[in-house]
């Protein structure tokens, strides 16, 4: 889908990937609508950009609304849904079932109630998008961080369903699969809770690979919805790592068990 002329809602909008896609669509010509739970910074991140700012918690299906019924007050119809919100709070088998649920509703569920309010429209209309920022987590897993890995792979999942679900009546779907990238929860969500889980948690990530920039990334998502290619994936090196996942299992196990090892080392 090109994105000249189109109305699209980005969540998390504040800063990071989410500011990012913003900043990149209006750029291209898009109409833009920008969410955050932090209203302060996703308000000016709208006044920077000309957009329309709605404040709120992303898995809430009232926000949601309220987005969209901006949206089609200010330009029209929603064409392009980027549901870009997500937490890192939680680490191992400490992490409480309030985290748990948090992850969960944020990570994922925000995905789902969001798709239920407009993919039936996008059905009739014979087009829309929907962008989901999962991680590369959700294709290989989170050293230290089981509530994002969990949460993350089930974005993977229901991104995957809703492609071959909707592909022909018109739906494009894109999956987003970064590691690092320089964010706010790169340089702190990921280390919530214990000291050592969490220095443990952010190195897996900052020692994987290159940390991008949110409009490296930003620019890659776009040229990803203007192909309709699924699988987006701005770290060249998770393709390989997925590619060794699948064809021997207990190997690349046995390898993120050494990983977890030098790092638990390393970060003492």
């Amino acid at each position: 889908m090109q994105v000249q002329d189109k109305v699209a809602v980005v969540t998390g909008a504040a800063g990071g990937i989410g500011a990012a896609i913003a900043q990149a669509l209006v750029d291209a010509g898009a109409h833009v609508i920008v969410s955050d739970l932090d209203e302060a910074r996703v308000v000016a991140t709208a006044e920077r950009l000309d957009a329309v700012a709605v404040p709120g918690d992303a898995s809430s299906d009232e926000v949601i609304a309220a987005m969209i019924a901006a949206a089609e007050q200010a330009h029209g119809p929603v064409d392009l849904f980027f549901a870009n919100a997500g937490i890192g709070d939680g680490l191992g088998l400490s992490a409480s079932d309030a985290q748990w649920q948090a992850a969960l509703d944020i990570n994922l569920l925000a995905h789902v109630r969001a798709a239920r309010q407009l993919v039936p429209g996008w059905v009739e209309r014979g087009a829309g998008y929907f962008v989901s920022t999962a991680s590369a987590a959700g294709l290989l897993t989170q050293i230290g961080s089981a509530t994002y890995s969990v949460s993350k792979h089930g974005a993977v999942a229901f991104a995957e369903w809703l492609a071959v679900t909707y592909g022909d009546d018109g739906v494009g779907v894109s999956c987003l699969c970064p590691m690092g990238v320089d964010t706010d929860m790169l340089r702190s969500g990921m280390t919530s809770g214990d000291d050592a889980g969490g220095r443990v948690a952010a190195a897996a990530v900052t020692g994987a690979g290159e940390v991008l920039t949110p409009r490296d990334v930003a620019d890659q998502v776009l040229a990803a919805v203007a192909e309709g290619r699924f699988l987006i994936t701005p770290h060249e090196d998770v393709r390989e790592f997925l590619r060794r996942k699948v064809d021997d299992h207990d190997r690349w196990i046995g390898g993120m068990q050494r990983y977890q090892r030098h790092l638990r080392e390393s970060t003492r």
